[in-house]
């Protein structure tokens, strides 16, 4: 949770939810029932208990990468091609997840026109949910919702998955409106939101344990450490070359204890020349160009495979050096 709230501002959500829902209420009544200073307070202690160590163990690196590059950097410039380059294209990304929602938060999405609508009759027949506290309820998963969609609209870089905190938000305002709608409609006991909530949840179950396994050997950073897993060390440092997918730090740091880092063509050679085992992952194309006569003793690994991010097939080598 510590990790979580310091190293994306986005977990801060909910307070700023349950702010602006009793704003928008006008509700004073209720703002008493919550400890805003007393909490914040505790979230801060809880934050800097992980957060100060995490600082001086990575000597200043998680607050410059963690917040610096991939909160303030992703917020205001597009990274890895994932956005827009221009002020025109930035307009138009604008609507971006109002559109991928219904891919991402499928199969529910099939059901979110539907939602709109009941919303907007009941707003204007001034309905409502059942009772006060279903009102209430309500505001606070729109306003969350809407708090997450609009913050990720104004970022820059912009991947589909950025605004799933907002989906269990979404979830449960579906289910509530759903489950009221069939508690009046259908007597015959069965129910079909329980129905589609379990198959769905058992395909996408059977997809996370199947898939992963079947399609891992189609990327190359799972083929590198799988290729180069035995001679791995511990205490090597390890860095890339134009490849900054995740995958590579989810695989070596389960064997490496350094952080990845990364790297331009000429940093690579004396990223390599330094004493210590370490080992560089550079495209395939750039190995002769770099390391033309590398040392005996050293090793290299290739794999061809799917560049996610980016959508492409790329090339790339493992160099190692042992010692």
């Amino acid at each position: 949770m510590a990790r979580l709230l310091s190293l994306a501002p986005i977990a801060w959500v909910p307070l700023l939810t349950v702010g602006v829902t009793i704003i928008l209420a006008r509700d004073w009544q209720s703002a008493r029932h919550f400890k805003f200073l007393g909490g914040t307070l505790l979230m801060l202690a809880v934050v800097t208990l992980w957060g100060i160590p995490a600082l001086v163990q990575t000597h200043g690196e998680f607050f410059a990468i963690g917040i610096g590059r991939h909160v303030v950097r992703r917020s205001l410039a597009t990274m890895e091609g994932h956005g827009a380059n221009s002020l025109g294209i930035y307009v138009v990304l604008l609507p971006f997840y109002f559109v991928t929602v219904f891919v991402s938060f499928f199969p529910w999405s099939i059901k979110l026109p539907w939602l709109i609508r009941r919303l907007w009759r009941n707003k204007k027949a001034g309905l409502g949910a059942p009772g006060y506290s279903g009102e209430m309820l309500d505001r606070y998963l729109l306003t969350g919702i809407g708090i997450i969609f609009a913050i990720f609209t104004l970022v820059s870089t912009k991947l589909p998955h950025y605004t799933l905190p907002a989906f269990p938000l979404l979830a449960l305002l579906l289910a509530r409106h759903w489950r009221w709608y069939e508690a009046a409609a259908i007597r015959n006991g069965r129910s079909l939101f329980r129905n589609v909530a379990i198959a769905t949840a058992s395909l996408w179950i059977a997809i996370a344990l199947v898939v992963p396994p079947l399609v891992a050997q189609f990327f190359p950073a799972y083929q590198l450490f799988q290729e180069s897993h035995a001679d791995l060390q511990p205490n090597m440092q390890f860095a890339s070359v134009e490849f900054e997918e995740p995958s590579l730090v989810w695989y070596f740091r389960s064997r490496v204890q350094s952080f990845l880092t990364r790297l331009n063509k000429k940093s690579a050679v004396d990223f390599m020349s330094k004493p210590g085992p370490r080992f560089v992952i550079v495209p395939t194309s750039l190995v002769q160009t770099l390391f033309p006569n590398p040392p005996q003793a050293w090793r290299s690994f290739s794999a061809r495979g799917l560049n996610l991010a980016k959508g492409k097939q790329v090339d790339l080598t493992l160099v190692l050096k042992p010692q």
